[in-house]
């Protein structure tokens, strides 16, 4: 299991660069970067535009005077006609691609191997700070998603399992397929418009994930707030992710139900108790178990985007969604890398936990 660890730590390595350099050409060819945004600002607003982008008194005369001038022929910026080249030339500078993109693509991965992510365009903080500061509400939001998805879809997959084409299994099939059909910010705006004050019910807050003064609350109340805000976000993603992890519980214990081993163990006199959990439980649950890393994944990076935007949680789905619409390049390649290199770490996860679950299983013995 060592070497397997080892060459999987190893594989990550070219893994994560292939990942930054397709993100890092695809960002390349991205119209209305920051340059041309801080352009589109000038011509609209002048000199206010520069000093909301930091150029402060130097860089608004700076703008002021050439913005007059009728230059930048032949720039490779949409709308920087009538802006001085030099100044053209300082912006670029000011967000670093003053550089050719193989040069400026290096420096990114010698700063990215010490965790050196840079600065945000637009907020006066690094985008580490930032990731970190964000991280909490994104995994508290994926974590109690997940661990509810899983509370609920292996003791209904179990039992639609045993009771495989009784009612009971049709009519919770009818649920699962609803659930599997709509997603999740669906689910969001619905429960939005009947319990968050949107045309029914006035019960759960709309915005945020703790009230205002929360930290001059109560301990008991706190918690009881933390909740309250997570309600809905949290129901909006079970309701949506519970169903496909449900039909593979469901299919995996259909699976080994029919194997020899369970007929040996029937004829035994064993009850259908000890069969079920003495027996099949374990290898039925490899495959629901060995997934988990990858479903707080999904939900985590995937899942949560829309739910962070529609109820104005604070995390890195928001930060994500912020930082593209804005262009601001060093969060958006940023969090990516994050992203990138927690999925692999809790992919290596899963497979350690595939040992644990049943010591049969040998990774030395395959290939990576």
């Amino acid at each position: 299991m060592a070497n397997y660890i080892l060459k999987r730590l190893l594989l990550m390595i070219p893994t994560l660069l292939g990942i930054m350099l397709i993100s890092f050409v695809v960002i390349q060819f991205v119209p209305g970067g920051p340059v041309e945004r801080m352009i589109a600002q000038l011509q609209g607003h002048g000199v206010e535009a520069t000093a909301r982008f930091g150029g402060g008194a130097g860089g608004a005369d700076l703008a002021a005077g050439n913005m007059t001038q009728a230059t930048g022929e032949g720039s490779k910026y949409r709308g920087s006609q009538g802006l001085d080249p030099e100044f053209i030339a300082e912006l670029e500078r000011l967000y670093g691609f003053d550089k050719p993109a193989h040069e400026r693509f290096f420096l990114m991965v010698r700063n990215y191997l010490r965790f050196d992510l840079g600065q945000s365009y637009y907020r006066d903080v690094s985008v580490i700070d930032l990731v970190l500061e964000k991280m909490p509400v994104s995994i508290s939001l994926g974590l109690w998603s997940t661990l509810i998805i899983y509370l609920i879809s292996i003791p209904l997959g179990i039992k639609k399992a045993v009771r495989d084409g009784q009612a009971f299994d049709i009519w919770t099939s009818a649920a699962i397929f609803i659930g599997y059909a709509i997603p999740s910010f669906m689910f969001a705006i619905l429960l939005i418009i009947l319990f968050a004050g949107g045309k029914y019910f006035d019960l759960f807050p709309l915005r945020g994930i703790v009230s205002d003064g929360w930290q001059d609350l109560p301990l008991h109340q706190q918690i009881l707030d933390y909740f309250w805000h997570m309600t809905l976000p949290v129901a909006a993603m079970v309701i949506s992710g519970f169903a496909g992890l449900t039909m593979l519980t469901k299919n995996s214990f259909l699976d080994e139900i029919g194997k020899q081993y369970v007929l040996t163990a029937r004829a035994k006199g064993l009850t259908e108790k000890d069969v079920l959990y003495g027996h099949i439980f374990r290898n039925a649950m490899l495959i629901v178990i060995a997934g988990f890393p990858s479903a707080f994944l999904a939900i985590f990076f995937t899942g949560s985007l829309l739910i962070e935007v529609i109820f104005s949680l604070d995390g890195l789905g928001l930060l994500g969604y912020e930082s593209v619409m804005n262009r601001d390049y060093p969060v958006v390649l940023g969090t990516l890398y994050i992203f990138a290199l927690m999925g692999l770490v809790m992919t290596l996860i899963r497979d350690v936990v595939y040992v644990m679950v049943d010591p049969r299983i040998d990774f030395d013995a395959r290939t990576v």
